[in-house]
């Protein structure tokens, strides 16, 4: 998708973090955008700074783990600019520890809000793409996580590999339709998903001991702070992904190496006794 002007976007997680640096990259190449968050008023807030904008940017409460009100706000969405043509399924919570010792809830909640949030995000949207046969775009956020992983990640990681994997999988499913798809995959960024914990549902009270240790949680914050890629830089390599239909979209260079070690601990397994 090359031409993105006029072109209409949805995109969840869309009040902070790089759901809005993607709402900042889109607009500024001329698309219109439904900012859809949990957050109300960190919602309004963030739309507040598109008010003088060139292209029709509307705010939408949404909870993305509901699918319900998932597909009433496509409807809104659809109703309001006629059609849809990028989806960014963003949104996202984080919670981990040991995998003997991470609650039901925890599983319950990042899986709902990571994983169905997702596949929730598609199966409302796509439907309206093909019907504007225009063709379009999916991005959807997964992580470096969703690669490769280690201690403390397994709730974090199993949805994160899911949506790699439903990206893959998506990809050869819309491409006669001239829908692309892309698993963003990115490394450290200057966000609050270590901080999602604001929007955890009462339901989902139980928490785990967390995917880092108590006493380095301050010291990683920090690292995410200061050391943290903008988002809006991120932003503009989603817009950049989109228009070179890139199947995975990754934010540092240095993410090649993890990959390549990974890939190769997997070769080295087979060893000869296969059949």
């Amino acid at each position: 998708m090359q031409d993105v002007q006029n072109r209409v976007a949805a995109v969840t997680g869309a009040a902070s973090g790089i759901g809005l640096g993607i709402v900042r990259a889109l607009t500024g190449a001329g698309v219109h955008v439904a900012m859809l968050d949990i957050e109300e008023r960190a919602l309004s807030g963030a739309r507040a700074a598109f008010e003088t904008a060139n292209v029709d940017v509307q705010p939408f409460v949404c909870d993305v783990s509901d699918r319900r009100q998932v597909q009433d706000v496509a409807a809104a969405v659809r109703d309001h600019y006629g059609r849809v043509d990028i989806v960014c399924n963003n949104a996202g919570v984080a919670a981990g520890g040991p995998i003997d010792e991470t609650s039901e809830d925890d599983w319950d909640w990042v899986l709902g809000v990571n994983l169905e949030g997702v596949v929730n995000g598609m199966r409302a949207y796509v439907p309206i793409i093909k019907a504007g046969g225009r063709g379009g775009h999916v991005v959807n956020t997964a992580s470096i996580l969703g690669l490769w992983t280690g201690p403390r990640m397994s709730i974090y990681a199993a949805s994160k590999y899911a949506v790699v994997a439903i990206s893959e999988s998506a990809r050869e499913d819309l491409a006669p339709h001239d829908i692309g798809v892309s698993a963003l995959c990115p490394g450290m960024i200057d966000t609050r998903i270590l901080k999602s914990a604001r929007n955890r549902p009462a339901a989902f009270a139980k928490q785990s001991s967390g995917m880092v240790e108590g006493d380095e949680r301050e010291e990683i914050e920090r690292r995410f702070a200061t050391e943290g890629l903008d988002p809006n830089v991120v932003g503009e390599q989603v817009l950049d992904g989109i228009r070179k239909n890139k199947p995975f979209i990754f934010t540092h260079a240095a993410l090649a190496e993890g990959i390549r070690e990974r890939t190769e601990r997997i070769l080295g397994c087979f060893d000869g006794v296969e059949v």
